[in-house]
């Protein structure tokens, strides 16, 4: 590729002090390398409490069963089954987890081990969480009741009501993708031709400037009564914050390029097309992801935030309209669907980050 000579070319002149970095002994080992290494150096105490770290999520989803059946409870509860099955399942999956990282590590595969010995403090301490919460709630009544409803009672309503969730699901999920699909695009255009070009940026960057500060929310009200319909409103909103967290990213990854790159390819003959499209754009591809991230976030936003205020339909609105019929357990099962929702789509996107920049993973600096 272009990028990859002109880098080649440029780093010419920099030769002795790369040969001097590969003597500094770590500095050019691989991420995987360096596992093994610090996996060699583990003492028997270490083996063993990375082992009692990594069964800790089993133990904590035990005694948080053991919690929830041993504790009477304070206040009535409908089908107690519900959450204990819940537990169970959650356990379940990390045995498997645990097993199959167990049998890959056998075979001289540690990356899904060491992604598990990393993961399981977090997971033993959500055990611990949801324990806590349920003895709060369902065993003593300290968070006031109804309002704070128990883990067992938002289980039972999600299901009793799932038609209308996954319905009110997919009308979030369409309005989400669709308006942060727009905004990417669009800006993605503005960040690379304000970006590449200075004379462009001297007009465009004063609106960015004056927009940017803005929150996305506070648009809400001007929109919704210009625009025709309360769904397009929806979509320019959340368009707009991820256009601008997209332009700015792009904006910034492009106007700092190395110039020396530009003036390389120019030598072999780079058109100003190739100039951006093999060259800019490459170079600031970390920033423009990093961007594109960053868009979710602001989107994620600006969709709970219209459908609460004005659309009709989708799981904002849904949360809005339970909350006014003192429907607080429908209210917070909305709220769990929206946050795994939101933790879905951002973890998909730091795959495709990933994916994508994976060039970057092979020398640890």
């Amino acid at each position: 590729m272009l990028f990859r000579s002109i880098k080649e070319k440029v780093s010419l002149g920099d030769k002795e002090e790369m040969k001097k970095e590969e003597t500094e002994g770590l500095g050019n080992l691989s991420r995987q390398q360096l596992r093994e290494l610090e996996a060699k150096d583990k003492t028997t105490f270490q083996v063993i409490l990375d082992w009692i770290i990594m069964i800790l999520p089993m133990i904590c989803g035990v005694a948080a069963i053991l919690e929830y059946k041993l504790i009477p409870d304070e206040i009535s509860n409908k089908k107690p089954e519900t959450y204990v099955g819940a537990l169970l399942v959650f356990i379940g999956i990390y045995a498997v987890y645990f097993l199959v990282a167990l049998i890959k590590k056998l075979r001289g595969n540690l990356q899904t081990i060491e992604k598990l010995r990393f993961r399981s403090p977090l997971l033993a301490a959500l055990f611990l969480l949801l324990a806590g919460y349920d003895y709060l709630t369902l065993k003593t009544g300290i968070l006031t009741q109804p309002f704070i409803p128990c883990m067992n009672a938002i289980l039972n309503i999600a299901w009793e009501d799932r038609a209308y969730l996954v319905e009110c699901t997919l009308h979030t999920l369409r309005l989400l993708l669709l308006g942060y699909f727009i905004g990417v695009a669009a800006g993605l255009v503005t960040g690379i031709i304000c970006g590449y070009s200075e004379k462009v940026r001297y007009w465009i960057n004063p609106i960015i400037k004056f927009l940017g500060p803005i929150p996305t929310p506070t648009w809400i009200p001007i929109i919704m009564v210009v625009v025709s319909s309360l769904f397009k409103g929806a979509v320019f909103i959340i368009a707009l914050g991820s256009w601008f967290a997209v332009t700015v990213a792009s904006m910034t990854g492009i106007s700092n390029v190395d110039k020396s790159y530009f003036e390389a390819a120019r030598t072999l003959g780079a058109s100003e097309r190739q100039l951006v499209f093999r060259v800019a754009i490459p170079y600031a591809m970390p920033s423009i992801l990093q961007g594109c991230t960053q868009a979710m976030s602001s989107a994620c936003v600006a969709i709970t935030v219209a459908e609460m205020m004005g659309v009709k339909a989708g799981l904002g609105w849904y949360m809005n309209w339970a909350k006014s019929w003192a429907a607080y357990d429908k209210m917070f099962a909305a709220l769990f669907v929206i946050c795994i929702i939101f933790t879905v789509v951002t973890k998909g996107l730091d795959l495709i980050k990933r994916r994508l920049l994976r060039w970057q993973n092979g020398v640890v600096k």
